[in-house]
This record gives structure tokens, sequence and C-alpha cells, in this order.
């Protein structure tokens, strides 16, 4: 029989490169997250996810080596070739950064070159470069030697090791310190954009950066710059935990000094040095810092804050290396020219200009497909006004459709007539210029509804609103309905429940609630303040009350929800859309930005028209459809939304693809080495199977039975349904073993239906009262190995 894709690495491909020079010095193996279940209510890892097998080549025993190539093994019996498409290899070596791809059956192996972009033919695996060959080759690619001293940080170990650090932290490190060295070599200014979904750990790439950099002894001065406090804490103790007191905030102190004056990494925000604003006048930045002050400064959330006033942090220290960090994907379209949207646009263009394409980018999709990041369910919904057959997305209102309602000034009270309202008004602008209290009734209604049939009221929930009125209106409307709901189902109230969390109310107060309190501040209404630097784990649900045109804040709003957060068993968070902001996903930016035209030359601005009143309007009957379930996957490289159907359709092909036959995908199920490959190569690191089970609520099947009916038809059983048939079907089995032995296998069945397979598998099984009871494993032992006798145990339990 050949050798299975384990085997043929572990029998074949490493003794053939351990041949070459590939020791295990060389090799490291990239696991992702893997999938995590909730079993008796706790958190549990129930397989590995994807293992990548990296190359790294070192320039002395004590270095930190360096990827240069993934190598993939393939079964025996295939072509070394099998699965390597081109974009598939172009992929692996962006997300890896590494510049060569190899792919073995363990006679033969391919080679794709990134650099070139050309797949080799196969060859002899005796022929496989040794690390010096690929380390010559990585060289002559990036353009500098590992010897030269700009290289030199690339060699510096992790201050902590590599067990905590993941393998795109890892990737996004090298990427930024091969960019410096490179540009050190050749007199390009030294500037750096790493791209990465929120959740992903740019903080701890931005103090891992520094810290190599200065055990280098290349470090003088650094500046840590972000945007808000929340960020600003963050990053001090990131930075304090590695730096110590080297590490300071910037602020004035008492007696006119800068607190942060004797450190090496300072840590600041815009708002500090005085540049947050066009009218800032720059007087902490120019007082205490001369020109090029420093020599290394980081830009936190770059995506965030214009391209204005605070350039001159890096206009002042040209000769500084700067690395900018964002959350926001590189490429969105732009399909609506907002002003919004066209904002962003120049802000991107600004990005890129000035730092260059990202050297690594990372984002929220490819984070879910590793399980780093917690699974996104999107609900989208239309609404309806009065008879209307078109959407109100799509119709807004209409002059003709505010006949026969009572309008007033939202501010006075005062009756507003029809010669004082417009022909028509957008979707946006509701809510913000024509205030529509139905409309909050029905929305509200609406998702507390969505909240008691997913789990209950009471969910970390943050709702993005028009304005601030409305994120008033909306928390009463949602405290009315809880306490409603309290009342009816004999509950007491967990007070605060929703809560407005806005700039006018010191919002930045209830963050703390909002992360820490379980038994009060379960709903955020905001407007803006929650969009950017706000981490909270526990939030559950993001919900658009709001029209969003901005594709940078969209993607902060659904970031708010992205963490994984265990000890709240938070594996996947919803987002309940009412204004179709879930359209910007996926969409590409346009890196270049054309400004809109100038005025005529001899024409000044035109005059401001007088501020238009907002008016409210009652009468309105507001209907809420829904526009259907989708989840957050990845397509062709980016996060975009697909149905529930079309989800379960991929993950089932790439499940046939990987075991052809249901014999097939039985015998790898019940081997956990196998079982484990072969979750970690569904989508989504595995998660996809627990994914389609809660949403398709099959929390009583085990996932063999979940996967059998997607992939294969197979009509799943619930566990107890299939303890039972394993009792009855295989009685006669049972019957010819030794009573203890055959009682024992019946109390393992009993565990199945209780935790499934890795219940199942758990070394604490033999410990539960009721298989010890029964005979325990010396009663397996009678019979002969127990490991084999499991096997045949499950066999006939998955059969059955």
């Amino acid at each position: 029989m050949p050798f299975s894709e384990a085997d043929t690495r572990a029998k074949l491909i490493d003794p053939a490169i351990h041949s070459r020079g590939w020791t295990e010095d060389f090799i490291r193996r990239e696991e992702t997250a893997g999938a995590i279940e909730i079993i008796d209510g706790k958190p549990r890892k129930q397989a590995k996810g994807r293992v990548d097998y990296v190359l790294r080549v070192k320039v002395n025993p004590d270095s930190q080596p360096v990827a240069v190539a993934l190598i993939e093994a393939k079964a025996e019996n295939l072509p070394p070739t099998y699965g390597l498409e081109q974009a598939k290899a172009y992929g692996a070596c962006k997300r890896l950064n590494v510049k060569f791809v190899y792919s073995s059956n363990g006679h033969l192996f391919v080679e794709y070159d990134f650099i070139t972009g050309q797949t080799s033919k196969p060859r002899p695996l005796n022929e496989f470069p040794s690390p010096a060959d690929l380390r010559q080759r990585y060289e002559t690619a990036v353009g500098f030697s590992l010897n030269d001293p700009a290289a030199q940080p690339l060699l510096v170990r992790y201050p902590g090791g590599e067990a905590t650090r993941r393998y795109y932290q890892d990737a996004a490190i090298r990427a930024v310190l091969e960019k410096i060295a490179r540009c050190q070599n050749t007199g390009a200014p030294k500037r750096a954009l790493l791209s990465l979904a929120t959740g992903a750990g740019k903080t701890f790439i931005a103090v891992n950066v520094l810290k190599r950099i200065a055990d280098a002894g290349q470090l003088k001065r650094a500046l840590f710059v972000c945007d808000r406090d929340e960020l600003r804490l963050q990053g001090l103790g990131a930075l304090q935990n590695v730096f110590g007191a080297d590490a300071a905030e910037v602020y004035r102190k008492a007696d006119d000094t800068n607190n942060a004056k004797n450190a090496r990494v300072h840590v600041a925000t815009y708002q500090t040095l005085g540049v947050d604003t066009e009218e800032g006048d720059a007087n902490f930045l120019t007082t205490f810092y001369p020109v090029n002050y420093f020599s290394h400064i980081v830009i936190d959330e770059c995506h965030r804050s214009a391209w204005g006033k605070w350039s001159q942090v890096l206009t002042r220290n040209p000769a500084a290396v700067q690395i900018g960090l964002t959350a926001t994907p590189r490429k969105l379209e732009m399909t609506e020219k907002t002003k919004e949207s066209l904002a962003d646009a120049q802000l991107t263009a600004d990005n890129l200009r000035h730092c260059g394409e990202p050297v690594y980018e990372y984002d929220m999709s490819q984070g879910i497909e590793d399980g780093y990041l917690a699974a996104c369910e999107i609900h989208r919904f239309d609404l309806f006004h009065d008879n209307k057959q078109i959407n109100e997305r799509e119709s807004g209102i209409t002059r003709g459709d505010l006949t026969g309602k009572d309008i007033t000034d939202a501010i006075t009270g005062e009756t507003i007539g029809q010669d004082e309202l417009r022909d028509r008004y957008g979707a946006p602008e509701i809510e913000d210029k024509i205030l529509i209290p139905e409309r909050v009734a029905a929305m509200c209604g609406d998702l507390f509804g969505h909240l008691l049939d997913t789990g209950g009221p009471e969910q970390k929930t943050i709702i993005f609103c028009t304005r601030d009125r409305h994120a008033d209106e909306v928390a009463s409307a949602l405290n009315n309905l809880y306490a409603d709901w309290c009342i009816k189902n004999g509950k007491q109230r967990l007070e605060p429940y929703a809560f407005k969390c806005t700039a006018s109310v010191g919002g930045s107060d209830y963050i703390a609630d909002l992360r820490g309190g379980s038994r009060h501040h379960f709903i955020a209404t905001t407007v803006d303040l929650l969009t950017t630097g706000v981490d909270v784990p526990v939030v559950s649900n993001i919900v658009f009350f709001k029209y969003v045109r901005s594709p940078i804040a969209f993607y902060q709003m659904v970031g708010r929800g992205t963490r994984i957060d265990l000890p709240s068993n938070k594996l996947m968070f919803r987002v309940y859309d009412y204004t179709d902001a879930t359209r910007l996903f996926g969409a590409e930016f346009k890196s270049r930005f054309t400004p809109p035209r100038k005025t005529k030359e001899g024409r000044g601005p035109e005059p401001p028209e007088p501020p238009e009143r907002a008016i409210l309007v009652e009468g309105f009957d507001i209907r809420v459809s829904d526009a259907g379930r989708y989840i957050v996957t990845q397509v062709d490289g980016r996060a975009f939304p697909v149905t529930l159907e079309e989800y379960k359709q991929r993950l089932a092909a790439k499940l046939v693809e990987e075991a052809p036959t249901l014999e097939s995908f039985r015998q790898r199920w019940i081997a956990p080495p196998e079982r484990r490959e072969l979750l970690g190569k569904l989508p989504d690191a595995g998660r996809s199977a627990s994914l389609v089970r809660l949403l398709e609520e099959m929390t009583d099947f085990d996932l063999y039975d979940v996967l059998g009916e997607i992939g294969y038809g197979l009509a799943p059983k619930r566990r107890t349904e299939r303890a039972d048939a394993f009792n009855y079907k295989h009685q006669k089995w049972l019957n010819g073993l030794p009573k203890k032995t055959a009682a024992t296998l019946k109390a393992l069945a009993s565990q199945f239906s209780r935790a499934g397979t890795d219940g199942l598998e758990s070394p604490q099984v033999f410990q539960t009262p009721e298989v010890t009871k029964a005979g325990g494993l010396d009663a397996l032992k009678d019979l002969g190995k127990p490991a084999e006798i499991l096997r045949e145990t499950k066999e006939r339990i998955f059969s059955a």
C-alpha cells in the first residue's frame, strides 16, 4: 500500500532532505490555531490546524533562523505537482513570506520560485537544494547578504523565544526587517507598511521589530504614536513589558519637561504632540523633539488619522525608519463617489505614496481560516416603508411619502409644512435629517428578537447609530424591550442594560464596563467612538443601524467583533446588517486618487447654505424583512460573505477532495492523527464543520455526522442515537466478548453520546466512574491491545 501524506513526509521526504543538510534545526513546523469547540460549557481545542513545514537557514548556531521555503508532502501515489497550482504556491509564499515552495511525493519534487513565477520540472529528491544553496538564492532575491550589518536585526532571536509568536507575525516582522535592510543598502527611504486585520496582534509585531533592532544595536530613540488613549495604554504596556523603564509615556510634566525625556522608546498620541488637527500648533513636537531626533518611528493605526498636520512627525524625521500599521486591506474598490469614500481613497493613496506597497498583508479572512479570529455570520435585512415594494436604501423618502404624516421640528416640536420639505431624502439621511420613531421601534424589536433566539438578550453588543440622538433613542427602545421581557419571564433586570457610548457623554469611561462587566452594560449604542482603538473581545454582535459609506470605517467597525474570547466561550460573532453596510466586504481599494476638479480661476467658494432643520415624522408603518444569512470566508484571497448553502458547498468540495468516499472519510476519522490532518485542511482551520453544526442547530450531533451529511449524503444520527445503534446492531459481537470487556465498551459508547469523538478518545475517559465501574482499561487489556480494540469499536460506532 502506498504511503499516505503523513507517512510520505516521515519515511521518505524527511530522510532524503536530512541527507541534503536539512536537519531539525533548519525545519520549523508552523501550526495554525485549529478548531476550538465548546464541550460541557468549556472551550477545548479539538484539532490541530494547518501545519506548514518551513525551511529556514542560519548564519551561526546562535542566530535566529530565517525562513526561506515551504515544503509540502503529497501521498506517494500522487504526482509531485498534485495540488500545487501556481496561484496556490504564490499565495503560500505571500502568506509565509518565503521565496520558494516545494512539493514532493517522496521520490520526485518540484519547485515554485516566487521571484521568477516559474514552476520547475520534477527532479529526484536526492537533488534537493541544500541550506547553502537556498541561502544564496534568498540573499540574491532580497538584495542583501545575511552577513551585512543591515541584516543583523533579522538574526536576533525573539526575546521570549518563539513559542508565543504566530507564523504570520514572524512573516510580518521578517518582511519589515528585510525592507529596512534593503533600503539601507540602496539608500532608499527606510519605510514599511503592514496591513493586518484587527485582532491579529499588530502591537506584538511592532514591539518585537523594535526590540530586535535594539538588540542588534541599531536603535537610538524610537517613537510609537497613535491617536487614542486606549491604544496608547495598550502600546505602553506591551513596550514596557519588553523595554521596562526604557519605554515611557509622552506628556508635559508639571515642571514643563517631557516625561519621556530619558527613555529610548517614547509612546505618544497625536493629541499630546499637538498634531491631531490642522489647527494644532505642534508645540510639544517642536519644543521637545528637534529634527531627526528619532531613529525609528512606528505609526499605529495609520489608516485612521488624516494625512495632514500629523505628517510633521515623519517629515521632521526624514532619516528615521518609518513603519506604518493599518488594519484596512490595501485594495478596496471605490464603487460609490461619496465624500467618505473619496477621503478613504486619498488617505490610502497617501500611505502608499509615502510607505510603498505593504510589505506584508494578513486580512480578516485569513485570520478566520487560520483559527486566530472569530468566525463571522452575517444576517442581512431590508427595510420597507408603508406599502412600498422597494426597500428603503433604494427608494429613500419622497415628499409624497410624507403626505398625511405628523411632521414636526425635531428640536422645537413646531409643526413643519410641506413647503419646507425636500423632494427626496436619501437613505443615509434617515435618523439624521429625518427622524422616524416607528423605524427605531421596528429595528430594535427585530434585533431584540434575534438576541432572544441566539442565547438571550444579555449579549455584549455594539450598535452603530447615525447620530447622538439616534443612539439615545435606540438605547431607550432596547431598555424598554428588556424591561418588558424581564417582567414577562420573571427575571431580575441586570442594569444598565443598553447605554449610549458616545463622546458627548464621556463614553470612553464606559468601555471598561462593556469589556469586563458580566452582569451589566450589555448593549452599547454609539456613533463613532467605538469604531477604532477599542479592544473588547467579549463583543458577540456588531449591529449596523447607520448607513456606512467609508470602507475604512466599515472594516474598523466589524473589527470590534473579530477577537476570540475563550473565558466567555466566544468563538464566533454575528453582524446584524439593516443598512447594507456589508456590501463593503471584499471590495478593492484603488491605490491612486484623482482629486476633485478645482473651481475656475476667479470664482471663490460657494457661500454656505443655512443649516437645515431636522424633522421628526410619525405615522410610518415599517417592515423588517430577512434578506439572507451569510458566512464570511476566504474567496480569492479576501474576506467575502457567502450564503450558508454556498459555505456548505465549499466545505463539501474540500472534504471530498481530501476523502473521496464515505469509507475513506470514516477510516481517516477514526485515526486521530489523520482526522486532525483532515480537519486542518478544511476551510477556516477546521472550524467550518463546527460552525455549520452551530448554525444548523445540530449540537447533538458529532462532527462525523455533520461532515458525513454535507459531503456524502449520510443520514445524520445524534450522538445518543449512534451510541444506541452501536449497542443493538453489534449485540452479537459484544456478546462474544468477555463480560467486563463488553460492559466497558458499552460504557465508552455512553461517553461518546455525551462528548463525541474527542470525549471517546480522551485519556481521562478511563477515569470516569461509569467506565471504571464497568472494568476500565484492564478489561480491554484482557482481550489484547486496548488501542486496537478501541479502533474497532470506533469503526463499529461510526458504521452503526
